[in-house]
């Protein structure tokens, strides 16, 4: 392919991939929000102590799910990054944003560091972004299941 086409076909390629990083970002804030929702939900219904447990499924669910979006826009960033810098000398992977391919190449290309670059879910799930905010929504469940308790004032 020629300069001028590989040019047309970078500006194609960053536009699609922004628009992926941007619903990416958007998803992480739906799910913070259902987090928020459903916690809430779940610990303001009314029973025995052992409701309040409850709370912590969509806890952990969302707290997976919202470390996986996080994971997959680095790996979008990444991508994208790699575009600015080499679209155009190469057509390699023209058009291509799927995540396993692009996940595959990426590991190709840059071998031991992909590790360093783009951290595994459970590895995002502990990170500075994501961690602080599960936490607090962990506290506010211990909190409810704590207050229950001296109220009740019988064991769990």
């Amino acid at each position: 392919m020629d300069k001028n086409t590989l040019r047309e076909c970078l500006f194609e390629e960053v536009e699609i991939i922004q628009d992926i990083i941007s619903r990416m970002a958007n998803n992480q804030f739906y799910v913070k929000g259902w987090a928020i929702t459903l916690i809430v939900a779940s610990l303001l219904l009314e029973g025995n102590l052992y409701h309040y447990f409850v709370a912590f499924i969509p806890w952990l669910i969302f707290w997976i799910y919202d470390s996986y979006f996080l994971r997959l826009e680095k790996l979008y960033r990444m991508h994208y990054t790699w575009l600015i810098n080499n679209r155009l000398e190469s057509d390699e992977f023209l058009l291509d944003v799927d995540r396993s391919r692009l996940e595959d190449k990426l590991k190709e290309r840059l071998g031991e560091r992909f590790r360093h670059e783009i951290p595994c879910t459970a590895q995002v799930m502990f990170s500075k972004t994501v961690l602080p905010f599960y936490l607090f929504l962990l506290s506010m469940i211990l909190t409810m299941i704590l207050v229950e308790y001296l109220a009740v004032g019988k064991p769990i």
